[in-house]
């Protein structure tokens, strides 16, 4: 049985399956929306050390449960040294004028990207007569959805539909998995303090598991439409060895989102 946090609002989810959590580990106080909780120190378990380990073609295996690995409260917070972040003057309009009840992850809809939600996701690798031709990304929060990657080589295709998770496409370089996607839809924030971005989106994510415990990530964000200038981020996952997903519907008894008042990030 894995250990868990719970995040104090449950606007993220449903009542009913927080509680299951709630019989492992005391509470831990965050932000509705469950900003911060899955870095809290009280996650941390026996972690493995030692080297990343690889599949038998000699690919990084990226495989297991993690937590982490992207912005939940402020995507700012990532900022490599001598970066920043430039609003446009309408995306910097439309950042202020956002309330903390009409951010989309608080009302179980899908956390885009970069954003990550407090809770585990699994990464699952799928070679095909001994070549990759996709890896998934298995979210155990909202609506239990799903990133697919295609890793064979395909291009992104030019009548893209707009979507939550966009349409991505992967390689690797060296050690480190390159994952470029585009076909963004614009209705997701990057984070609780509502950071903003446009169907112009397009991010460039780097994973480079450097030790058997960690999984960096480091993302570039590209978009126009809302900033002056593209910006780079880094954040780190942690691995939870002998973690399940569990089953969480985020839609079920969710009545803390309508108490919440205020300017995004309060």
């Amino acid at each position: 049985m894995r250990r868990f946090v719970v995040t104090t609002a449950a606007v993220a989810g449903g009542a009913l399956a927080l509680a299951a959590h709630a019989q492992q580990v005391p509470a831990v106080s965050t932000s509705p929306a469950g900003s911060g909780g899955a870095n809290n120190a009280a996650l941390a378990g026996a972690l493995p050390e030692g080297p990343a380990p690889r599949l038998p073609d000699g690919t990084p295996d990226f495989s297991g449960v993690w937590v982490g690995g992207g912005p939940v409260g402020d995507i700012s917070d990532g900022l490599l040294p001598g970066e920043e972040i430039v609003l446009l003057p309408a995306a910097e309009a439309l950042m202020k004028s956002r309330l903390a009840a009409d951010d989309p992850e608080a009302r179980c809809l899908p956390t885009g990207v970069p954003r990550t939600a407090p809770y585990p996701w699994r990464v699952v690798q799928t070679p095909a007569y001994g070549k990759p031709t996709h890896l998934f990304f298995l979210f155990e929060g909202n609506i239990h959805s799903y990133r697919q990657i295609f890793m064979d080589g395909r291009e992104h295709p030019d009548d893209l539909e707009a979507t939550w998770y966009g349409h991505s496409v992967g390689h690797w370089e060296g050690d480190t998995l390159v994952i470029e996607t585009v076909g963004f839809n614009d209705l997701f924030w990057f984070d609780f303090v509502g950071h903003p971005h446009t169907t112009e989106l397009r991010t460039v994510e780097r994973y480079t598991r450097t030790n058997a415990g960690t999984l960096e990530n480091v993302t570039t964000v590209y978009d126009p439409g809302a900033y002056a200038k593209p910006f780079t981020i880094k954040f780190n996952a942690t691995l939870r060895p002998g973690w399940e997903l569990m089953e969480y519907i985020c839609n079920e008894n969710n009545q803390d989102v309508e108490h919440i008042r205020g300017p995004a990030g309060l």
